[in-house]
């Protein structure tokens, strides 16, 4: 992504899934884009891998320096639905905003999303999903790749169960 010292960053709304087709389109008009992306787990037929997902679905932003660049030429590109506005006019990412995000890609260009749930030892959880689903239990601590350790009441005792993060959520 190259943009101009005088771009200003905005946000296009893309068509559903359209937001490869859309920024290959912005990109050969000449328009500076950025499209934050995550790799996002995928739990398929007992396999997990992962995939890069758009951190936004649906949205991108675009640099447009419009002492040269016509913005409303971005209403018509392929996969684009429409430039978001305030009024008649492209609403304005604050340049910090974008550069945030920059900042907390890796080394292959995906933003590192928050792994370490926000809970303490003994704090109080729910099972969102899987076999345990709707179970309460106390949060013990973090186990091995990503995944939560929490103790349910199971049988009139506790027991010690190591669940994915994304399953458990505060009670």
């Amino acid at each position: 992504m190259s943009d101009a010292v005088d771009a200003c960053w905005h946000v296009v709304q893309t068509q559903v899934n359209g937001e490869a087709r859309a920024a290959q389109n912005l990109l050969r008009q000449g328009y500076g884009i950025y499209l934050p992306r995550y790799l996002k787990r995928r739990c398929h037929a007992r396999k997990i891998d992962f995939v890069a997902k758009p951190l936004f679905p649906r949205y991108m932003f675009v640099a447009i320096d419009s002492a040269v660049q016509r913005w409303r030429s971005i209403q018509s590109t392929q996969g684009v639905s429409h430039l978001v506005c305030n009024g008649d006019e492209p609403a304005v990412v604050p340049s910090r905003v974008v550069g945030a995000l920059k900042a907390r890609e890796d080394d292959r260009g995906f933003i590192r999303l928050e792994t370490t749930p926000a809970f303490a030892p003994g704090d109080k959880v729910r099972v969102r999903a899987g076999a345990f689903m709707d179970s309460a239990g106390l949060f013990d601590g973090m186990g091995d790749h990503d995944r939560v350790a929490i103790l349910l009441d199971l049988l009139g005792r506790k027991v010690r169960v190591h669940l994915d993060a994304d399953l458990v959520a505060a009670a």
